[in-house]
């Protein structure tokens, strides 16, 4: 059964097809290991520069509600598909930071991460870095279907929120989750639109393979006409649909029309209307559109496709409000702004925080300029190392990746160097989001310190390694090595004795034998 061919279906609407299915499928199954062990790809649209430009968006919006007179109802971030918590981390320490620093009396703000996968809800509630904004309560848990839903339970602090009961206006965050979403797929061309349709098979048996190594092995055919195009209830998709017909000469192009049913669904929480931010590979300008040729569905445990921010932006334009998306172009990601708003232009704070933090220098930019470090990280020296560490907001992916390099640069610096090397790696740890990945950033910031002779650092950050990742061998060795230094002679014999125990087998504890501590 070489060329054994397993059909799984045929010339099914793509937005109804099994593929969506599927994908649900594996996150549901994965839950948070869909991002610890690195199967999905998540720093790009998570790390700390992106929480810093959504926390300045957040701060100005907030800003905007202040000027207005409308602090004291409570404002609703609510993040769509939070996954693994890193991003919300991120945002909420750097509003923080913002809000610290602030006189205005500003609403009050309750942050919600919502996601329809049970494991990451409860991986939220456990996690000990958001114990304490959990007790101050500006944080929050919520199952919500976003193409379904109408409520919310914030599980935490057992509060429930129906249609139309917010007074403020709710901020969503759609963050690399529209291109996870049910879409349609048309073909335009000589002012016809005609339906695509999706054909699935595989190799391999189906019965035998999860959802993961079925997205994988997919065989994944498109066809054009077989379906007519369908009519919708809401007006204004079918009109958008229709307009394509004028603005595209011809393209294969992606309708966003769950999303659309999604921004309602969101919408509708609130009698104040909703200010939704995005980020995600797309394209929000219609010559970008043109000449589009069949899709590439990107796997990577699950799949995603790019997003159709042109027909967002016009939903939410048709909806009397006004979006923002860069005036320049981008080459990766689209970060955009829609405002379902009354009076939309006079939310100037959040213009203009849109102006600093997205158009100037956004995500995209940065993504270009990290890619640069990467390919020339070997004539990087410390201040270049630390201007990026900077940049990047002090974000812990990028100086894990840059780590080695800073190893090297470290071993002939000088006193001034040295002491910026450990106020940098202090700030790396404070925003540090730890999701259950095997690489131990406490324990190489652990041997860092010792490299630098900051010993009572290194012990807290093996203590750290050991909280995260379980006791080591090499823990042992470089606790019992850093104590060495600090001349505690008691901690240095019980460390050695207790890694003996725990690890017979490890030679190097016979190093430690032959230190002289008379």
């Amino acid at each position: 059964m070489d060329n054994a061919h397993y059909e799984i279906e045929s010339n099914q609407l793509f937005s109804k097809s099994k593929i969506w299915d599927l994908n649900r499928d594996f996150y549901q199954k994965k839950g948070p290991r869909a991002f610890s062990e690195e199967i999905v790809p998540h720093n790009l649209t998570s790390s700390s520069s992106v929480g810093k430009t959504y926390a300045q968006l957040i701060f100005g919006f907030l800003k905007d509600l202040s000027a207005k007179g409308k602090t004291t109802d409570t404002v609703y971030i609510l993040e769509l598909g939070a996954g693994h918590g890193r991003l919300a981390f991120h945002i909420l320490v750097h509003l923080d930071k913002l809000i610290l620093a602030t006189n205005s009396k500003l609403p009050p703000y309750c942050y919600v991460l919502s996601d329809i996968v049970e494991d990451n809800l409860s991986f939220f509630i456990d996690h000990p870095q958001f114990q304490s904004y959990f007790k101050k309560g500006v944080l929050d848990v919520s199952y919500f279907d976003a193409v379904e839903g109408d409520a919310l339970h914030l599980r935490y602090s057992n509060q429930h929120i129906k249609s139309q009961e917010l007074n403020q206006p709710i901020i969503a965050l759609a963050n690399y989750f529209f291109d996870s979403l049910p879409t349609e797929l048309f073909l335009v061309r000589d002012k016809e639109i005609a339906t695509c349709s999706i054909s699935l098979s595989t190799s391999v048996d189906p019965e035998n393979l999860d959802s993961e190594a079925l997205i994988k092995d997919l065989d994944i055919n498109f066809q054009t006409g077989v379906i007519p195009v369908p009519v919708y209830d809401n007006p204004l998709i079918n009109e958008i649909l229709s307009e394509y017909k004028d603005q595209i000469n011809q393209t294969y192009l992606f309708y966003p029309v769950t999303s659309m049913q999604c921004i309602d669904n969101v919408k509708n929480l609130s009698t104040e209307g909703l200010f939704l931010l995005s980020l995600d590979k797309g394209y929000h300008q219609a010559h970008d559109l043109e000449n589009k040729p069949l899709p590439e569905v990107i796997t990577h445990g699950s799949f995603s496709i790019w997003v159709n921010y042109h027909a967002l932006g016009l939903y939410c334009y048709k909806k009397g409000g006004e979006s923002m998306f860069p005036t320049h172009s981008t080459f990766n990601l689209e970060l955009g702004a829609m405002v379902f708003l009354d009076q939309s232009d006079s939310y100037s704070e959040t213009i203009s925080a849109y102006q600093n933090f997205v158009n100037d220098f956004g995500p995209d930019d940065f993504n270009t300029i990290k890619n640069l470090s990467y390919s020339n990280v070997a004539k990087l020296n410390v201040e270049e190392l630390i201007a990026h560490f900077r940049l990047s907001a002090y974000d812990s992916t990028y100086f894990a990746k840059m780590l080695p390099r800073l190893k090297q640069v470290s071993s002939s610096i000088t006193h001034n160097e040295r002491t910026r090397i450990y106020e940098t790696m202090h700030n790396v740890w404070n925003m540090y989001f730890y999701i259950g990945e095997t690489f131990d950033l406490a324990y190489a910031m652990g041997g860092l310190c010792y490299d630098l002779g900051y010993y009572n650092d290194a012990l807290i950050y093996f203590d750290n390694s050991i909280n995260t990742h379980g006791h080591k061998a090499d823990t042992y060795y470089n606790t019992a090595l850093s104590y060495y230094q600090l001349r505690q002679d008691q901690m240095f014999f019980k460390t050695l004795e207790e890694g003996k125990k725990a690890f017979p087998g490890y030679d190097r504890f016979t190093e430690l034998d032959k230190l002289d501590v008379s």
